[in-house]
């Protein structure tokens, strides 16, 4: 394969873009309402992107189903990409969701 082609953005599909977490050391208080937002900010781009990935295959799988895909590998990959996302997105609440229930608990 040449050198400078990327066979994921020459089948058209973007790659997932990563979310960046600043290190325990850098990281400011807890409490800080900033990186509360920062964190948000993270989240809502997180699905934001899980929400576009969708997209993407749905219109993909129609095009796929209709014939108008001429590379069936476009459907495939985008359904792949969101399925991880989604899998992702999915383990990330269930997480979040311990650790609030955890918390709660050493309260009561």
């Amino acid at each position: 394969m040449p050198a400078g082609i990327d066979p994921v953005a020459a089948a058209g599909v973007s790659r997932l873009s990563a979310l960046s977490f600043e290190s325990a050391s850098a990281a400011p208080p807890a409490d800080n309402p900033a990186s509360a937002a920062s964190f948000a900010t993270s989240l809502a781009g997180a699905v934001d992107n899980l929400q576009q990935l969708q997209s993407t295959s749905n219109e993909l799988a129609v095009q796929a189903v209709t014939g108008d895909l001429d590379d069936i590998h476009r459907a495939t990959i985008a359904a792949s990409r969101a399925s991880v996302t989604l899998d992702l997105v999915v383990a990330v609440r269930d997480r979040s969701v311990a650790a609030f229930n955890d918390i709660m608990r050493m309260q009561a």
